[in-house]
């Protein structure tokens, strides 16, 4: 069996916005190559700021982020548009430009790997296409984003995503405004991609969900990581240290 290895690894990492309260403190995590690891805890627990200091949309407090071995925090310029290129988000609010094609909003992914003035080529177009097939819209394509349901824009969002050719995505809450069969599906979406070797990094509410698509779960309460293992290993107990005394499982 092979060894699988580490491709991002978090030391002791740390978040303060206001230099008085922690929104994280002291979280270290390793995800390796194929993980699909899965974020639970209340709004507020502070799995958002996790992800936006991986991807640096945010800069850490304190603590080391290693990816493929490279400590991430000391790029700028060139190298951090080069790091970023890597990162595919996947946002709760979908983040899409209603007014635009579904087509146009995919082929933004790309802009990482484009000058300013410099237009797609064909090469992207086909990634496109290819990439919206992958998300069952292919015929689509023309179509303004904001005549689209919540559970189709997101995957136009996860399309545009690919449209990186990233090594990890970065999913913050993408079904957190999306019904039960819906959110389902836009998992299996994700789950489908990480089988074809995307490392995932997932947020969600819902532990059902968690233990249908997820290899791992890191639970985050105030800042603090509170459980890190196996979903199975998640049982009642643990659930109410996550989520609080009074939360019953849905």
């Amino acid at each position: 069996m092979n060894q699988k290895s580490n491709l991002l690894e978090v030391n002791n990492l740390s978040k303060s916005y206001d230099g008085k309260k922690w929104a994280l403190e002291d979280l270290s995590l390793k995800v390796e190559e194929g993980d699909f690891v899965i974020l639970l805890g209340l709004s507020g627990s502070g799995k958002s700021t996790f992800l936006r200091c991986v991807n640096r949309l945010i800069e850490p407090s304190s603590g080391q982020i290693l990816f493929r071995n490279e400590n991430i925090l000391q790029l700028q310029g060139i190298e951090l548009r080069h790091y970023r290129r890597q990162i595919g988000m996947v946002f709760q609010q979908f983040n899409l430009v209603k007014n635009l094609s579904v087509l146009t909003n995919v082929l933004t992914g790309r802009l990482g790997y484009h000058s300013p003035l410099s237009p797609f080529s064909k090469e992207d177009y086909e990634l496109a296409q290819q990439n919206l097939e992958k998300v069952g819209l292919q015929d689509f394509a023309e179509k303004k984003v904001k005549f689209l349901s919540g559970g189709q824009q997101q995957r136009v969002g996860i399309a545009r995503a690919l449209m990186q050719k990233p090594s990890l995505i970065l999913a913050d809450e993408p079904v957190a405004s999306l019904d039960p069969a819906t959110a389902d599906s836009i998992m299996q979406y994700l789950g489908e991609i990480n089988r074809e070797g995307i490392s995932i990094i997932c947020s969600l509410h819902f532990l059902t969900l968690a233990r249908r698509y997820g290899n791992r779960v890191l639970a985050l309460k105030e800042g603090h990581k509170v459980f890190e293992g196996i979903p199975d290993q998640i049982d009642n107990i643990r659930f109410k240290e996550i989520y609080g005394q009074d939360a019953e499982e849905i």
